[in-house]
C-alpha cells in the first residue's frame, strides 16, 4: 500500500461525503506512553442534585494530586458554548449527549481520563456513547439518588421551578431518567448516610488503578 493510501481513507460519513480520514504518526499508545495513563471516559449519571459535578471535581483533583491529566465535560458548561444552540426537547437532548460523547471520545483518544458529568437521562443515548469506545474505556457512574433526596436538596432551585409548572420537561418530574442496568460503577445515597465526595472519588480511582489506567 502506497504511503498516501496508508494516511487516509475515502468514506461517506452522515451528511458529508469524500472525507478524508488522515492517520496521524503518533497514536493513541505513543500519547499514552507520554502521559503513563490510559484514555478513557468516566461518565457520570444521575438526577440534577445528585452530586455529579462534585464528584467530577473531587474525582480530577484527587487524580491530579497523582499526577494524572484529566478534563471535565460538565453538561451546563459545555451548553454556554459547544451546545449553547441546543434546548431540551427530547432531539436536543439526544444531539447534545452525542457531541459531549464524541468530544469525550477525542479526549480519551488523546490518552487523557476525560470525566463526563451530565444527567444523560436516556439509556439509548449513554449506550450509543459507550459504543463509540474501545470496551473497557467508558465507565459509566450512576449517582444513585433518590429524587426525593435531590429534591430536597435543589441546589439550582430547579425543582421548585418545574414543580411550580415553570419548567417543563423536568428530568424527574415530568420527564423520566432511566438509570444504567448495568454499569460500572454505583455510588448510592439515602439522606444523610451518604459518603463524602472524596471518598466516592477514591471509589472511582481505585477502580481505574485496578482495570490499569492508572499507568501505560
Amino acid at each position: 500500500m502506497s504511503p498516501g493510501k496508508d494516511r487516509q481513507i475515502m468514506s461517506c460519513n452522515g451528511k458529508s461525503t469524500n472525507v478524508m480520514w488522515h492517520k496521524s504518526s503518533v497514536d493513541k499508545f505513543d500519547r499514552q506512553e507520554l502521559l503513563q495513563q490510559k484514555g478513557c471516559v468516566i461518565w457520570i449519571t444521575g438526577l440534577s442534585g445528585s452530586g455529579k459535578s462534585t464528584l467530577a471535581c473531587a474525582l480530577s483533583r484527587g487524580l491530579h494530586s497523582r499526577g494524572k491529566l484529566t478534563y471535565i465535560l460538565d453538561g451546563d458548561n459545555v451548553r454556554h458554548g459547544l451546545n449553547n444552540d441546543l434546548g431540551f426537547k427530547a432531539e436536543d437532548r439526544a444531539e447534545n449527549i452525542r457531541r459531549i460523547g464524541e468530544v469525550a471520545k477525542l479526549f480519551a483518544d488523546a490518552g487523557v481520563i476525560c470525566i463526563a458529568s451530565l444527567i444523560s437521562p436516556y439509556r439509548k443515548d449513554r449506550d450509543a456513547c459507550r459504543a463509540l469506545l474501545a470496551d473497557g474505556d467508558f465507565i459509566e457512574v450512576f449517582m444513585d439518588v433518590p429524587l426525593q433526596v435531590c429534591e430536597e436538596r435543589d441546589p439550582k432551585g430547579l425543582y421548585k421551578l418545574a414543580r411550580a409548572g415553570k419548567i417543563k420537561g423536568f428530568t424527574g418530574i415530568d420527564d423520566p431518567y432511566e438509570p444504567p442496568l448495568d454499569c460500572e460503577i454505583v455510588l448510592k445515597q439515602m439522606g444523610d448516610d451518604c459518603s463524602s465526595p472524596c471518598d466516592m472519588a477514591e471509589t472511582v480511582i481505585s477502580y481505574l488503578k485496578e482495570k490499569g489506567y492508572l499507568q501505560a
